[in-house]
């Protein structure tokens, strides 16, 4: 895929300039955005990712469009994903209902700055060394398998990471919010405030997602334009899905499953890819006897254990069907047995709520409850009080 420089330059423009609008413009004053508001702005992205892709589809050809179609489901997904993570931060710090976008806002422009750094490195490994392909696809797969261990473990995130206690421990802090200001003056003396403890966190954890999503997406492509445009475009209206859907995803009970699913899959291409590439050592040392085996079995192999994009693109929409599917029908039934999703998603049985909370829904259930509680919720991460 040659991309011009000229071509470079008016995307990165343009994305920019939508990135500056709901910065500026859009972001200019912390609020809770209203469901009308979070919805057009969720709309509005996706339609122009939709666009963007038709475009790479008709000028690039039908390949790259796939490929771009099929990275930026795959970081959609995995960008909803750390949804969860943001809740939890969002709850463990207690950050006013006001001042989340603010703070969201922060964590998805240093997202994408971390997110354009691993993109740069990625693009250099690749182009100088061929067995970068096993040493993602490794990760990937060990990825895979630890997302669907903590999630039959039911493993709970606290947001407290390493860098979070780090600076805890070490630099000045008043454990109160100045509005988004970063440091206030407290007895003569300029302390962080709690913002920057929030903002800390979400870098830290954007940092741990861009190592899952960098690799995942150029085992999907290897076009630096388009695994640029995809993450850009998956981080797009980040924000407002946020608040649009941040207390229905927890109703997606098997998104780490079916997450785990496709980040496995991508592992295994990238090593199907790996081996094919091996190829131009064969019969030279640098290809042992086990490396020569595995590249002589993928050559029997349809395409040469090459995975078409069509293929690629069927198995993540169809992974993500049957998850989005199979999480309904398993959150159904979850509400009519008394049980309640974590913050993660993952169902929590009666016995390990709260008394009262679970006093308080069989009295609403039979239209007994007060008016008190009828009108608190049960389990909510967006529950800051």
């Amino acid at each position: 895929m040659n991309i011009h420089l000229y071509v470079w330059i008016i995307t990165a423009v343009v994305l920019v300039g939508v990135l500056a609008f709901d910065i500026f413009i859009i972001g200019r004053r912390p609020h809770e955005p209203s469901m009308k508001e979070a919805g057009i702005a969720v709309a509005i992205y996706v339609g122009l990712a939709v666009i963007f892709g038709i475009g790479v589809t008709i000028f690039a050809g039908p390949r790259y469009g796939g490929e771009f179609f099929a990275g930026w489901l795959t970081e959609y997904s995995l960008s909803m994903d750390n949804l969860f993570i943001f809740i939890i931060i969002m709850g463990s710090l207690k950050v006013p209902r006001h001042l989340q976008q603010f703070a969201l806002l922060v964590g998805i422009v240093l997202a994408l700055i971390f997110r354009g750094i691993f993109i740069a490195v990625g693009a250099v490994a690749i182009d100088r060394f061929a067995a970068v392909f096993y040493l993602f696809g490794l990760f990937l797969i060990y990825t895979a398998i630890k997302l669907a261990v903590d999630y039959s473990k039911h493993e709970e995130e606290t947001g407290d990471n390493a860098m979070v206690r780090f600076a805890r421990r070490h630099l000045p802090f008043v454990d109160e919010y100045h509005g988004t200001k970063l440091t206030a003056k407290i007895d003569g003396k300029r302390v962080l405030t709690s913002m920057a403890l929030v903002i800390i966190a979400l870098g830290s954890a954007d940092i741990l997602f861009a190592l899952d999503s960098i690799p995942a997406i150029y085992g999907l492509t290897q076009e630096p334009f388009l695994v640029f445009t995809a993450n850009v475009f998956a981080l797009m209206g980040l924000r407002q899905l946020y608040f649009l859907i941040g207390g229905l995803l927890k109703r997606l009970v098997y998104l780490s499953l079916g997450l785990s699913v496709i980040l496995a899959f991508i592992g295994v291409k990238l090593f199907l890819h790996a081996m094919h590439e091996s190829g131009q050592y064969a019969g030279t040392p640098v290809v042992g006897p086990a490396m020569q085996w595995a590249y002589d079995t993928v050559k029997t192999l349809p395409n040469e254990g090459e995975i078409p994009i069509w293929l690629s693109l069927t198995v993540i929409i169809g992974v993500l069907l049957i998850t989005t599917v199979a999480s309904l029908i398993r959150s159904r039934w979850n509400v009519e047995h008394g049980l309640e999703p974590d913050a993660h998603g993952r169902e929590e049985t009666a016995a390990a709520r709260d008394p009262e909370e679970v006093r308080a829904a069989h009295e609403r259930e039979a239209g007994t409850g007060s008016e008190n509680d009828t009108d608190r919720p049960l389990h909510n991460p967006h529950d800051l009080r």
